[in-house]
């Protein structure tokens, strides 16, 4: 359909709430939204002038046609954008990655005997749910210390009762054995229902039920079951003394933070249930690339708590929502009480909020290394290097160099070895410059490769293992540096290539233009572990050299202190302002010092 077309469609739209559905020519849904007024959002993505993201913008260039569904209140919008996000998951909304799929923990109420289990259908049939976990994995480790703690039966069997043996389970402590009947309906109640108070955060008021029914056994001098619910004490009082967290935060509430990284945000939800952390999830969101902070965090909480059985008081969250209003009556809604949705500013809910996000922070980092560290795309990484940048070979050891000084001061170099494009702490080298002085690191960077190659041509091990390509952080002036230092070495066989920050351009000595490679490229991101790698390197070891030259020269200022002098006071006190702030007793005391020593000291310091 034609611009025209759609302009008219625009100017028909009702200011009233509602959702609009954009489409493709092939009648394919693009994208999924809500406004309070249809007619002013959908307009806002075709009026002149309109800074639109470059996502927003792609978008809007394939728009064919749009449909639109008027709602009672902003409400029912959130409500249908969901169901219909869910059904037809559009390729520019911001997606929860297999929201369909996520585990649930259940447990049969409906049943004489419940059991505990895991299942992935939420069902309106009086059973108790709790999740959604994100992986098989979270909810087996789950169920695992559930069973390790309360002796519920796992089987799916009938119970009759009159069994003539009973499992394995019964025998090591893991179940009452209902099969043999050998328990009460009422006792087997019992424990499910220390399950459920356990699963809702509330292990105190479990561990003082267990303590009045372990008194009563030993009263009633049934010894044997008393032992076996002190077991039970000792392993609550153990989980809930691991669930313990920094910050102390009364009360019940979800703690939300995310990390971004290209188009997909690694979120992490903290569940805190009377102050102590009874579990955390992780997810990941596809689809973020351009989107605001509050954008994110808006879409998480809808697609999450769209299907969880259970919303607490209030969330905590690490960017501000732009409908808050909606999403609170919402999940007040869902919830039967009132919700309240903060961003902390300051105190424990700050504190945890940021324990919260740097956790967010490490998971992706985590989920980074391992995507690139899977042996697929750390071979489609290679083999995108080798085409490149036109190898001879696919480059199974790649060195890294960087140069790390402030002014030409303390000047260090790094040398980092991937190797099948992970990294090999043992083949790392570091370099202390000792022919330059001045600001010059492209000198200095010809210093750290003529070393390095002069090691492999007289050495064994890992200085003889020579690299399949030299990556240098820096553009043509670095890359040309790094050819004339290999080059006086003999060894301008070895592919080189620089790496520049700014943009993120590849320069290879065959080409006059740099090399640009996608972002999503497994080839780059790997080149940009190694020279990130390399910087880390270099930067760690120069702090070091600055703190060393920093702490020696200012001793060197005070007469009477030599070398000797000199290492005993760096021993004992470990630092310039710990010498400066110590008492003179104190300081007089130490290894090789007199009080007149110690005044001078205090007096140059």
């Amino acid at each position: 359909m034609t611009a025209d077309y759609l302009t008219e469609q625009i100017k028909g739209l009702p200011s009233r709430p509602g959702v609009y559905l954009f489409k493709d020519a092939g009648g394919n849904i693009l994208y999924v939204g809500k406004a309070v007024s249809l007619r002013h959002r959908v307009g806002s993505y075709f009026g002149a002038g309109q800074k639109l993201t470059p996502k927003i913008g792609r978008m809007v260039s394939k728009i064919a046609d749009l449909e639109c569904f008027v709602t009672a209140s902003e409400q029912e919008a959130l409500i249908l954008e969901l169901n219909l996000i869910k059904r037809h998951h559009p390729r520019y909304n911001v997606r929860l990655k297999d929201d369909k799929t996520f585990p649930y923990l259940k447990i049969d109420l409906g049943e004489d005997w419940p059991r505990v289990h895991i299942t992935r259908r939420l069902e309106e049939n009086g059973g108790r749910y709790f999740g959604p976990f994100a992986s098989a994995k979270s909810i087996r480790q789950t169920l695992k210390l559930l069973k390790g703690i309360f002796p519920f039966r796992s089987c799916s069997r009938p119970v009759t009762g009159t069994d003539t043996r009973p499992c394995l389970d019964y025998d090591i402590g893991r179940c009452l054995a209902p099969c043999i009947g050998a328990v009460s309906r009422q006792e087997y109640a019992e424990v499910i229902r220390q399950v459920i108070l356990f699963l809702e955060g509330k292990q105190k008021r479990v561990v003082r039920q267990l303590k009045q029914q372990m008194e009563r056994a030993a009263e009633n001098m049934d010894f044997e079951k008393a032992a076996r619910l002190r077991d039970q004490i000792q392993a609550v009082e153990q989980v809930v003394e691991g669930q313990r967290i920094a910050a102390t935060v009364k009360g019940e509430q979800d703690v939300i933070a995310f990390s971004e990284d290209k188009d997909q945000a690694y979120v992490q939800v903290f569940f805190i249930r009377g102050g102590k952390l009874i579990g955390r999830e992780s997810f990941l969101l596809q689809g973020t690339r351009y989107e605001e902070p509050g954008q994110i965090m808006s879409s998480f909480i809808k697609q999450f708590y769209a299907s969880a059985p259970h919303i607490p008081p209030l969330l905590l969250l690490q960017h501000p929502v732009e409908d808050t209003a909606v999403l609170q009556d919402w999940l007040q809604a869902k919830r039967g009480n009132k919700v309240k949705i903060r961003v902390p500013r300051r105190g424990n809910k700050k504190q945890l909020v940021g324990i919260v996000a740097e956790n967010a922070r490490q998971g992706l980092e985590q989920l980074k290394i391992k995507q690139l560290a899977s042996p697929k795309t750390v071979s489609a990484a290679l083999e995108e290097i080798k085409r490149e940048l036109d190898l001879p070979r696919l480059p199974a050891r790649i060195e890294g160099y960087d140069i790390s000084d402030i002014q030409g001061a303390a000047a260090v170099g790094s040398m980092v070895v991937f190797e099948q494009g992970k990294p090999r702490p043992a083949h790392y080298r570091r370099f202390r410059i000792k022919t330059v002085s001045g600001i010059d690191d492209y000198a200095m960077l010809g210093e750290v490769l003529k070393r390095r190659f002069k090691r492999g041509s007289d050495a064994s091990g890992t200085w003889a293992a020579m690299p399949d390509l030299v990556l240098v952080d820096g553009g043509k002036g670095q890359l040309n540096a790094a050819r004339t230092a290999m080059e006086e070495m003999g060894a301008d066989s070895i592919p080189a290539a620089g790496l520049a920050k700014e943009n993120e351009e590849l320069f290879i000595p065959q080409r006059s233009k740099p090399i640009v490679l996608p972002r999503s490229s497994p080839g780059l991101q790997l080149l940009q572990r190694l020279r990130d790698e390399a910087h880390r390197f270099a930067l760690g070891y120069h702090q070091r050299v600055r703190k060393k030259a920093a702490f020696a020269s200012a001793l060197d200022t005070v007469p009477g202190i030599g070398p000797k002098r000199k290492r005993a006071l760096i021993r004992q006190f470990g630092s310039v302002k710990a010498i400066r702030e110590a008492p003179l007793e104190e300081l007089a005391a130490a290894k090789g010092m007199t009080r007149s020593l110690a005044q001078k000291v205090k007096e140059n310091l």
